[in-house]
């Protein structure tokens, strides 16, 4: 069949045009940098960014390199960024400082904290002692309650709902291309409801939300830096724990998982953030947020894929779907959707993964 040249050149030149408007962008970064910042700029080249339609440029100078973040106002709202940023650096918490701010257009002008993920930085010697800071910086972020001139949004039963719904509709429907029988639409249902009303009964307090080895950026001095914490919510007390010890791109023994665990209790007791629970209830509030959190994030991980152009995120599909299934099996109420899932999931799942 010859090519429909029309179309052909449709295509051509409608990529052409989404090439222009990131380029434009860009200069419009450079002009700000040099114009309104009054920065003498040598070098500016994108580096890794996050889940999300924000850019990020290392910014080469004279005498130090910055990052410019290009957040498109009509996809992106950076004023939780910067209500967040001096709420977090107020408590201690380490984050990078915003040096100058455009939020009309979406820019923002920040200090570097350079290339070396915690992720990198893991292995069975260094873990401990890394695991350390971060749990000491969660704790901080806990005790966040002010936050200027904005209000963190509640993780309610709607936005449990939301998440949850990434499943069926991008892991299962499009990801796998299952067709959702009666008896799996049901057993979800179900299964969502009784997860959302234990996630629901948790204590509440300040949540990053995303607080894992791939936001967490290890320094020249050898401390942390917290990135990606825009999304903050009010949400349950262990979550950000999990989104650490149940990381998405990395696997750690139970046995150290749980230790770990009662790190966090123990200072999280003597904080006075935890009150009126025993280790054992909390370890089980922790598993019972990491189901609900994968479950989401296998959806997350597969629209990145089909609908952002993020197909490095499927690897890592195959350890999240682990974390699902051993902590279904810590539940004996989720046993129904434990089943539901080997008999009506994990043979396409097992297909392409």
């Amino acid at each position: 069949m010859l090519p429909n040249l029309e179309f052909e050149s449709y295509k051509r030149l409608n990529k052409v045009t989404k090439d222009i408007k990131v380029d434009k962008r860009l200069t419009e970064l450079t002009a700000w940098l040099t114009n309104t910042c009054q920065k003498t700029v040598q070098d500016i080249t994108q580096i890794a960014g996050d889940a999300s339609f924000r850019r990020y440029f290392r910014v080469t100078l004279p005498d130090m390199s910055l990052i410019a973040m290009d957040a498109p106002t009509e996809k992106e709202n950076s004023h939780p960024f910067v209500a967040i940023a001096e709420a977090f650096a107020n408590q201690g918490v380490i984050v990078p400082t915003i040096l100058q701010q455009d939020l009309t257009n979406g820019f923002l002008l920040l200090t570097d904290f350079g290339d070396d993920l915690l992720l990198s930085a893991l292995n069975d010697e260094s873990v401990d002692g890394y695991y350390q800071q971060a749990i000491d910086e969660l704790l901080l972020i806990q005790q966040c309650q002010h936050f200027p001139g904005y209000s963190l949004p509640i993780f309610d039963e709607h936005l449990i709902a939301q998440e949850l719904a990434l499943f069926p509709d991008w892991f299962l429907r499009k990801q796998l291309k299952l067709s959702l029988s009666p008896a799996l639409r049901d057993g979800l249902a179900s299964a969502f409801a009784i997860i959302c009303a234990g996630f629901l009964a948790q204590p509440r307090l300040c949540v990053h939300r995303d607080y894992h080895s791939r936001n967490l950026m290890v320094l020249a001095d050898g401390r942390l830096g917290v990135l990606d914490f825009q999304d903050a919510v009010i949400g349950p007390v262990s979550y950000d724990l999990v989104s650490l010890l149940k990381d998405c791109y990395i696997a750690w023994p139970r046995t150290k998982v749980e230790a770990w665990v009662k790190v966090y209790y123990d200072k999280a007791l003597n904080a006075g953030i935890l009150t009126g629970v025993d280790f054992d209830e909390f370890l089980r509030w922790f598993d019972w947020v990491g189901i609900q959190r994968h479950i989401k994030v296998l959806g997350i991980f597969s629209r990145l894929h089909l609908r952002d152009g993020k197909p490095g995120y499927l690897e890592d599909i195959p350890l999240v779907m682990n974390y699902l299934l051993d902590g279904l099996q810590r539940f004996p109420e989720l046993a129904p959707f434990y089943q539901l899932l080997q008999q009506e999931v994990l043979p396409a799942y097992q297909q392409e993964f």
